[in-house]
């Protein structure tokens, strides 16, 4: 599984970077970023999946993650 942000949708929130701090930074505005190149280990993908519902924009898409 992979995270990625959508930058357009992003409002800068910080719920991901707050929830998911090894997944997730902010820029020097406080939007999110996604830290190295998204890739998620199985242990951190719960993590991620609760980033991504608590995103209000839902900007947070997770790449390759069966529902």
């Amino acid at each position: 599984m992979r995270v990625l942000i959508d930058s357009e949708r992003c409002h800068g929130h910080g719920r991901c970077y707050d929830l998911a701090p090894d997944l997730f930074g902010e820029d020097d505005e406080g939007y999110g970023t996604v830290l190295g190149d998204g890739s998620v280990s199985p242990g951190e993908e719960p993590r991620a999946r609760l980033a991504a519902a608590n995103c209000p924009e839902r900007a947070i898409d997770l790449e390759g993650a069966g529902r």
